[in-house]
Parts: structure tokens; C-alpha cells; sequence
């Protein structure tokens, strides 16, 4: 099976602490918005006490064509793209010759040539790289994009690939719309990108310390639920769709998921001492325990990313998978990696350390 080699990831350079935001938003909509104050308390409820944004808090104050939005995307994506690739090639210890595909994926911003395409031509890669672009997984995509590798990999047992997750969530930012699913958005999303490099059991790479290999994955739709997470998208830009239905769906529908996938693998949840869950926000950090029945010291490192970083969509649970690599866990030990997004829709990803 394939092995999880390295990850890596990159912050884009402007700072968004919690009271700030709340500052930001308060300032914005005040008397535009019924009870504002009490949809401000999500900020202060919600774990987060810092993000990440591609701009200066100051940019989101002023109006923006979609298309001038689109175009900071391609600009910026394709920088910060090319930054963690490079990244991860090398701590990976990985020529860029050796690269087979990538799969790149993202939900906030259109770009066409897509954006691994324009970074190969930045950093010189082979011409030959298979190019697999993804779009539309939201929050769903990082789990995704680790199952595709998986996928291509026993296809193809020799094969290097990359995983790029990108999301400038920020930049879809609407400050006319006052819809209560743009106020939570912006309670909890930020900007990042993760690269992870994921190689078949053939690959000619000389791993020097126990790495996940992934053991097997599964995807899962939950039928009719379009209108549970997504975008609206209208001529000012891509508008957030957000349901108060999500922490009772990780409840009642991902945990049963979760034991089908882990039963087929003659796995239960108590067997596993890594979890790398995507927090899409405290109250699903919360459904995850609950359905999970899992000790909060579990869902820790869920925890601390969210805190440090905020919800970032795709990316967010590599970031999780970088942060409990770093922290070396012993062979042997069991993970499960998991993310939820549109349509509605799972992905999950059994890990073991080898």
C-alpha cells in the first residue's frame, strides 16, 4: 500500500486574531443585522483564536468584482502552491524529476489551465507529470485527496504523487450579504495551502523513519443533501452555504460511516490512537466525540489546528496530519484520517505506522 512520505504547508502572511475579526464584523454590519450581538458570540465560542489571510484585514473592507477576486486567486494560488511543493520535495528528499502526478485540489477560485499547470511551469517540473485537478470538495477535499493518491498508487505501485490542497477562503468574503451563513463563515474560515507526498510500495524512495501507510479508504454521499454545505454562486462571487444541520449529521450519519469502514477493515475505534479529523469548528470537534465516543485528549491536535488556524476548508486536515507527524507516533499505531463536505459527502482514510 501506499506510504504518507511527508507534509508540508504554508501560511499566507497576514494575521487575523479572533477579537480582531470580531472587531471587523461588528464594525461592518452593525444596523444592518437584528441581534448582532448575539451572533457575535460565535467568535468568542468558537476555539478560534487565530487565522491566516492572503490579504490586509483592511482589503475585505471595500468592494471587489468577482472577477478581481478570481484573478488575486490564480495570482496568489499559484505562488503559494509552488512555495509548499518545493517544500515538501525536500523534506521529503525528492528530486522533482521523480514526481509522477498531482492532484490538486480546491473550491475557492476558477482557474483554467488549473493551477498545478501553471506551477509546473514556474518550478520546471517533468512535462509528463499526470495533472489531476479537482474542484468543488470543499472541506471534504484533504481525506479525498489522500484516497485518490491511494487510488493511483495501486494503479500504479511505483508512482510519486503530490497532493496539493489550496483555499482562499477570504477571498470569497461578501461584505453585503447578511445572510447568517456568511457571519459563520466568517467566524471560522481562513487561508492556507498543504502539499503531502503520498508514493506506491514499488517507489524507489528510502523512507528513514516510520511513516503511515494507508491501509485502505472509503467515500460515502449522503443522498438529497445538497443544500447541507456548498457555494451560491451569483455575479458578486461564490456565496457560503452553511446548515445547522451539520453537528447532528456527524452525530446520526458519520459515525455509522465510520464503524461500516472500520468493520471492513476487522478495525473498531478502539483500536486507534491517531485521529486526524477535520475540524470544520467546535460544535463538529464536539459531534465527532460524541459519535465517536471518543476521549477529548484524541481530538487534540483537531483542536489545536483549529485554534491556531481556524477551519481552512480542504488543507485543514493536513495541517492535522503534519502536526501529529511531527509528533512522531510509534509503529504500529492506528489512525483514522476524515473530512466532510459537500454533497453531503465523507471520505475516510485508515492509517498504520510502518
Amino acid at each position: 500500500m501506499a506510504k504518507i512520505h511527508a507534509v508540508s504547508t504554508h501560511c499566507p502572511p497576514h494575521a487575523l486574531p479572533q477579537n480582531m475579526a470580531e472587531e471587523f464584523i461588528k464594525e461592518l454590519f452593525s444596523g444592518k443585522i437584528a441581534k448582532l450581538d448575539r451572533y457575535l458570540k460565535v467568535f468568542k465560542n468558537g476555539e478560534i483564536h487565530n487565522r491566516q489571510l492572503a490579504m490586509p484585514i483592511e482589503w475585505y473592507k471595500e468592494e471587489h468584482s468577482f472577477s478581481e477576486r478570481n484573478e488575486l486567486y490564480v495570482e496568489l494560488a499559484t505562488e503559494y502552491t509552488a512555495k509548499v511543493i518545493e517544500d515538501c520535495l525536500e523534506s521529503a528528499s525528492v528530486e522533482k524529476e521523480a514526481v509522477d502526478a498531482i492532484i490538486f485540489i480546491s473550491s475557492t477560485g476558477i482557474s483554467t489551465p488549473s493551477i498545478e499547470a501553471r506551477v509546473m511551469n514556474q518550478l520546471s517540473l517533468p512535462i509528463d507529470i499526470v495533472r489531476i485537478p479537482i474542484w468543488g470538495l470543499g472541506c471534504g477535499g484533504g481525506a479525498a485527496g489522500i484516497s485518490r493518491a491511494n487510488d493511483y498508487c495501486l494503479a500504479h505501485p511505483d508512482a510519486v504523487v503530490l497532493v496539493v490542497c489550496l483555499e482562499l477562503c477570504s477571498l470569497t468574503f461578501q461584505p453585503d450579504d447578511l445572510d447568517k451563513s456568511n457571519f459563520i463563515g466568517t467566524s471560522l474560515f481562513g487561508d492556507g495551502v498543504a502539499c503531502a507526498l503520498v508514493a506506491g510500495d514499488e517507489a524507489s524512495l528510502s523512507p528513514k523513519e516510520t511513516l503511515p501507510s494507508i491501509k485502505g479508504n472509503a467515500s460515502r454521499l449522503m443522498p438529497h443533501s445538497e443544500d447541507v454545505m456548498g457555494w451560491r454562486i451569483e455575479d458578486s462571487g461564490l456565496h457560503v452555504i452553511f446548515s445547522k444541520s451539520i453537528p447532528p449529521i456527524v452525530e446520526n450519519w458519520f459515525a455509522p460511516f465510520v464503524h461500516d469502514f472500520l468493520n471492513t477493515h476487522d478495525s473498531k475505534a478502539q483500536d486507534l490512537t491517531q485521529f486526524i479529523l477535520h475540524p470544520g469548528g467546535k460544535k463538529v470537534l464536539t459531534a465527532y466525540e460524541k459519535a465517536l465516543n471518543l476521549p477529548n485528549d484524541l481530538l487534540a491536535p483537531s483542536s489545536h489546528i483549529l485554534k491556531n488556524h481556524g477551519n481552512m476548508s480542504s488543507p485543514t486536515v493536513l495541517y492535522v496530519l503534519k502536526y501529529i507527524m511531527e509528533n512522531k507516533p510509534s509503529k504500529g499505531e492506528k489512525g483514522l484520517m476524515a473530512s466532510l463536505g459537500p454533497g453531503f459527502s465523507g471520505e475516510l482514510v485508515l492509517l498504520e505506522w510502518e
